[in-house]
């Protein structure tokens, strides 16, 4: 008997679905749903009801309804897209430079949800194929049902270096007529007063972002002249990052045609004659030493903020927002990466720093007073013990990137998955078909 005859066999085929239910039950770990077996017996076995009422079953010779067909086939895509986005994986486009040049604008990605296991949908009353908004702007969710996070089982945990999707967790409060900017920073920069209307959006209906993972749980980040230390030891220069140069030539412009072969955003390749030079392109290390050859270029040199900040940063735009902290981009910290039953001390000094986690991450009322007391939940507290794990997010494109120096920790519960494979690219500043970047299809991440 071959596979495709025994498959046909009805207890075979009820044998092999409802092991596998079995089984993603075990998974989801919510055992009310084992009694779906029954549906499974009944559509396999007894067939007392059309649970697929929407299919119609033609007999011998009988014509085929077209659009009951298409029904079938669209309806059958849904349910199977919509359960592979939830638990599997996801599709993700860059829509920025801040990863440049280890991702790119215009890389259209597949987030594995398996790397660091898939969350249960809190607000599961969405249109398919959807994340947020639809294409007029409006919600495309509703929060009439709202779970409680938590995450399935995967195959491991964010580690140093991984590349990360996670929601963005400024993403709570979005003004209306400018949903791409960061709520809270332009509050403290020209007062909530003047931001406009905003709407609220529940934690996993944030805008997605995706960047390196630099430091994890427990560890202890400073970024010193541009390089990170974390816990003391400098860690590695992946090939990928870099930080703005100043470039002086003779006078002349680089040939664009040598920074297209660099890989350089022709858009961040801005030249001022009367410098003359470029004050601030992007280059990797090993691209910093191809332009040093050049014939017209005279010199190079890495841009290092060193405090005050260079403008547009501030102590108002760089995380914890505090002026004691005379940080900058390049040079921050140390800070200490918040661990799930870890308990921090708290005074006025390091309250900026863990605020918007133990109020609005960790659902606490936080308060402080004149006189510098701290209360959470109505009792004066000394210490406060961290309920879930936080991860500092670096883009690779390290002056061109909104991370977590401009926002703070990413919450464990934020996470969404790990990119895992480019399926297209294409170049936004290129006609059709240049703008498509073959070596870059069916790319391992």
């Amino acid at each position: 008997m071959s596979l495709k005859e025994l498959y046909h066999n009805r207890w075979v085929r009820f044998s092999f679905w409802a092991l596998l239910y079995v089984l993603w039950v075990i998974w989801l770990g919510n055992y009310w749903w084992l009694f779906g077996l029954v549906v499974i017996f009944d559509h396999h076995i007894t067939r007392k009801v059309k649970w697929l009422f929407w299919k119609k079953y033609y007999k011998e010779g009988e014509k085929h309804n077209v659009l009951l067909d298409w029904l079938d086939a669209i309806i059958f895509a849904v349910v199977v897209v919509t359960f592979i986005n939830i638990f599997f994986f996801q599709a993700f486009k860059i829509p920025s430079s801040s990863m440049e040049s280890s991702l790119l604008t215009g890389d259209h990605l597949f987030v594995s949800k398996l790397a660091y296991g898939p969350r249960v949908p809190q607000t599961p009353l969405t249109i398919p194929f959807t994340h947020n908004v639809l294409p007029n702007g409006k919600e495309s969710y509703s929060t009439l049902i709202q779970n409680d996070y938590r995450r399935l089982k995967g195959f491991g945990h964010v580690k140093r270096g991984d590349y990360v999707v996670f929601g963005f967790p400024n993403g709570d409060t979005v003004m209306v007529k400018a949903p791409s900017e960061d709520y809270y920073m332009m509050s403290r920069l020209v007062g909530k007063e003047n931001v406009g209307p905003v709407k609220v959006r529940p934690m996993d209906k944030k805008d997605h972002y995706v960047k390196r993972c630099v430091a994890v749980a427990g560890d202890t980040l400073q970024i010193k002249d541009g390089l990170v230390y974390v816990n003391s030891e400098m860690q590695e220069v992946y090939p990928g990052v870099q930080n703005t140069y100043t470039v002086i030539t003779d006078g002349q412009r680089i040939n664009p045609k040598n920074l297209e072969k660099l890989g350089i955003n022709a858009s961040e390749a801005r030249f001022y004659p009367q410098l003359p030079g470029y004050p601030d392109i992007p280059l990797t290390a090993s691209m910093a030493e191809q332009v040093r050859k050049y014939a017209n270029v005279v010199s190079v040199e890495e841009n290092i903020d060193a405090y005050p900040p260079d403008y547009p940063d501030s102590y108002l735009t760089l995380f914890p927002f505090a002026e004691q902290f005379r940080w900058t981009r390049d040079n921050y910290g140390p800070i200490w990466i918040p661990q799930k039953g870890a308990t921090v001390a708290l005074d006025t000094d390091n309250i900026p720093l863990y605020e918007r986690l133990i109020s609005v991450y960790e659902g606490n009322e936080l308060k402080v007073t004149q006189d510098g007391k701290i209360f959470i939940n109505g009792e004066e507290a000394q210490s406060y013990t961290f309920k879930q794990d936080y991860y500092f997010m670096m883009g690779d494109n390290r002056h061109n990137s909104l991370d977590s120096r401009y926002w703070g920790f990413v919450p464990e519960d934020h996470i969404v998955g790990k990119p895992a494979l480019i399926w297209f690219s294409s170049d936004r500043n290129k006609s059709f078909p240049k703008n498509i970047r073959w070596g870059r299809i069916f790319k391992f991440v």
